[in-house]
């Protein structure tokens, strides 16, 4: 696909700063370029070598038509297929005022190219083959990331990690393909030496490794999307002295007043490598205060809704009646993660709440959400409960996106299909259809074309033309 229209857009932030940059791509940004950019060398840009920074004037047409300078500047040339967007492509940088950067853009809309929509850079990438749609994704995840872990995630699809993989997978079910349908469209050829036996096999094979992949998803979803979690226990539990500990300031107000914190609290934070969506809520508590109660109420609904729970227990205290009934309501489902948190260990502890608590809790951390004492024990379970330990941010492919996952579910879910209709004996056609869609289903992740390819790779092994 050809992107004939050509585009413009000012590529830095908005406000005052020392540069800025428009810029503009497509079919005519050269001839855009012209009208707007004069160099000071005297030799237009469409002349001017590739990649190289010329200075010059920056000019617009006034009502009488007469060209009047706006700022002075840099302008760099990129020639296709040598650019992001794999157009011919201009940067203009000029200084950083609102003003002066809004006049440079309005003279390259005026010079004849429309306003970029946005994203519009990226999917030109995309549709020019610069980059995979799951690079793409990887490109907008960067721009959004909050944290180094967020980062690193982002720069692995950038750099192609998971298109790699994605396509090892894509090329190797083609080549399994080209030999099934050589085979049946074929049969006294002899086109394809794999037997049933070793098609069987290897389906098995790319199964296992689709399921590894998949697996990724867990630490990839809690890293780039992350996980909603909720702080609950009773009042002075500890549970806003422990929220202002993973965020990192005081975020929460901390009192020894029994229910100071009324309403729910939310804060995306890193703990680790995890991407935190956490929440403190109103301490547990039997209250004839109506606005308190309100509270409760939420807080008790943020815990059917979370994924995560970090269960605040006073570890210098016996369990009272509203730990107990926390125990019990945590303990009713057994879908989400739970650690509990005794905290105080810096105080004298009680031994009997330690010992109901491990009894009840399959993960546990004694901590001093005051002193930060027993805070990296508590990163760390919450690492290891979404595999994080089991995967380098810096070298796998990791599946980061809700979208990829349901894409590969269903690669998954027709490999799978495949391996059943080969162990049952049924016919390789049958086989092949599955294979098919597994091939239409990673290509879909990346935005390639499934059928085309299958062709191709028949007519590139096998001699089918006689």
């Amino acid at each position: 696909m050809k992107v004939l229209d050509t585009i413009a857009a000012i590529s830095t932030p908005r406000g005052k700063g020392g540069v800025a940059m428009i810029r503009i791509t497509g079919e005519k940004a050269f001839e855009v370029a012209d009208k707007v950019f004069f160099p000071k060398n005297m030799i237009p840009l469409k002349e001017t070598e590739a990649n190289k920074a010329i200075y010059g004037d920056i000019k617009q047409k006034d009502s009488l038509g007469t060209l009047e300078k706006i700022d002075d500047g840099i302008a760099i040339v990129y020639r296709a297929p040598y650019s992001f967007t794999g157009e011919n492509t201009v940067e203009i940088c000029c200084h950083g005022g609102i003003l002066v950067t809004e006049s440079v853009l309005v003279a390259c809309l005026a010079a004849g190219c429309r306003q970029a929509e946005a994203g519009e850079f990226t999917r030109r990438a995309f549709i020019s083959g610069k980059m995979s749609l799951s690079q793409a994704e990887g490109l907008g995840s960067l721009l959004e990331a909050k944290t180094q872990s967020q980062m690193s995630l982002s720069r692995g699809s950038m750099e192609g990690r998971l298109s790699k993989a994605l396509r090892g997978f894509y090329e190797e079910i083609r080549e399994l393909l080209s030999g099934v349908y050589a085979k049946i469209d074929f049969p006294d050829e002899d086109l394809s030496s794999i037997s049933d036996d070793e098609l069987l096999c290897r389906v098995e094979s790319i199964k296992k490794r689709l399921l590894k992949l998949e697996k990724t998803y867990k630490t990839g979803r809690a890293i780039s999307e992350g996980v909603r979690t909720v702080i609950c226990g009773k009042t002075n539990a500890g549970k806003s002295s422990l929220y202002n500990l993973i965020v990192g300031r005081n975020a929460a107000i901390v009192t020894d007043i029994a229910g100071t914190t009324r309403d729910i609290l939310e804060q995306t934070a890193a703990l680790g490598s995890v991407t935190l969506l956490l929440c403190d809520t109103a301490g547990l508590r039997k209250t004839d205060d109506t606005v308190e109660n309100i509270g409760i109420e939420r807080t008790h609904d943020a815990i059917n809704s979370a994924e995560l729970i970090f269960a605040v227990f006073d570890a210098s205290n016996t369990l009272s009646s509203e730990d107990k009934d926390l125990i019990c309501e945590l303990c009713e489902n057994e879908n989400r993660s739970v650690i509990a948190i005794l905290n105080k260990c810096d105080s004298e502890i009680c031994e009997n709440t330690i010992n109901e608590i491990k009894s009840s809790f399959g993960k546990y951390v004694m901590m001093s959400a005051k002193s930060g004492e027993g805070f990296d024990i508590l990163r760390k379970e919450v690492e290891e409960l979404f595999n994080c330990g089991e995967i380098d941010l810096l070298s796998d492919a990791i599946v980061a996106s809700a979208r990829q996952h349901a894409s590969l579910l269903r690669a998954l879910d027709a490999v799978n299909s495949a391996c059943e209709a080969l162990r049952a004996g049924i016919t390789v056609d049958l086989c092949g259809t599955d294979l098919e869609a597994a091939m239409a289903a990673l290509a879909e992740i990346d935005g390639r074309d499934v059928n085309d390819d299958i062709i191709s790779e028949i007519f590139s092994h096998f001699c089918v033309g006689k």
